[in-house]
């Protein structure tokens, strides 16, 4: 009897352990990204949630969120709670230091490449034949020329936009600034419409057919081309284009708070990886591995690049460019 009772206690207390072992903690998280993202993530989620799942035995699964990158910094500066952000350029991801101190001063240095696990680039996307002849910068402030970029008061993507063109406007004016004002003045006064984001500049220009051209993120003109068909449109690859870095943080503050930040912090470091960067990769985004970047390479056009360190950063150049009563704000208002 006695020996019966014991075999019970021990076949008991290894059900226990064996039930304990098998109930999976289930965690989500919530990914503040920019408008064009959303079919990267969409791949990668469930490839990060199965790898998370072999390694811990947790469950997580990964909600997304996406409007133009200012939009996004802005609303997770008013209370959004996401665990990590994913945007358009470092200067909104800083935002949440300056503002909230929601992340570190020093969240660049967490990871590689400045925090940026790819690069891309701005280029051109016009219809079927090329009908308005556009090849370069100069092509697109023409006259009889309509432009679809986005607002760079809500738009990261924009902003890149804009300093692409100051950029090019400048080395073929001598560096005049008077030059490269008058250059983005005419830009800006051939855009059809200014929308919130990046996406939606996509929306107006492939599904409402609005302007000659659309001024986009290099991985979203082929995004373009593989869902609606190279029978529609044309990427034109101009001569000179900025280096795109957009950065990733985990938000410390609301990390800490979910009991998040080991898996949050995975998440971001997963994209470093082999396996993340080949999806990288496959959705046209230039990734910075070097092994993987060379399998991609070919699908990309070769351009002159230069970054944003060439306007001291992107502090200065949101000052001077992007800020109330900057550049932008003058040349828009003299523009129309």
């Amino acid at each position: 009897m006695k020996h019966n009772i014991l075999k019970f206690v021990f076949a008991a207390s290894l059900s226990i352990l064996a039930t304990g072992n098998s109930q999976a903690t289930e965690v989500k998280l919530l990914n503040v990204s920019y408008d064009p993202t959303r079919e990267l993530y969409q791949e990668y989620n469930p490839v990060f949630a199965k790898y998370w799942k072999e390694k811990t035995g947790d469950d997580v699964s990964v909600n997304q969120s996406h409007a133009g990158s200012g939009k996004q910094a802005r609303s997770v500066l008013e209370g959004l709670e996401a665990d990590v952000v994913t945007l358009a350029l470092a200067y909104d991801v800083d935002q949440l230091y300056q503002k909230r101190k929601l992340i570190p001063e020093n969240w660049q240095s967490s990871l590689p490449n400045n925090s940026a696990p790819y690069t891309s680039t701005i280029v051109f996307l016009v219809r079927k034949g090329n009908p308005k002849g556009i090849k370069d910068w100069n092509d697109i402030i023409k006259s009889g020329i309509s432009i679809v970029t986005p607002n760079p008061k809500t738009s990261g993507g924009a902003r890149w936009n804009f300093l692409a063109a100051w950029g090019y406007a400048l080395k073929h004016n001598n560096n005049d600034e008077n030059a490269a004002k008058t250059f983005i003045t005419q830009l800006y006064k051939n855009a059809a419409v200014l929308d919130t984001g990046a996406r939606g500049a996509t929306t107006s220009f492939v599904e409402r057919e609005i302007g000659d051209v659309l001024i986009t993120w290099e991985n979203e003109a082929y995004m373009v081309l593989k869902e609606f068909g190279a029978d529609k449109f044309e990427l034109v690859t101009p001569s000179l284009s900025i280096l795109t870095e957009p950065p990733v943080a985990v938000v410390e503050d609301v990390a800490r708070k979910h009991g998040t930040t080991e898996v949050a912090t995975e998440y971001l470091k997963h994209l470093y990886s082999k396996e993340g960067q080949e999806i990288i990769g496959k959705n046209y985004y230039r990734p910075i591995d070097p092994e993987i970047s060379a399998k991609y390479a070919k699908q990309f056009q070769s351009l002159q690049l230069f970054k944003i360190d060439e306007f001291g950063g992107w502090n200065a150049a949101q000052n001077k460019f992007f800020a109330d009563d900057g550049v932008f704000d003058q040349i828009y208002a003299a523009g129309k």
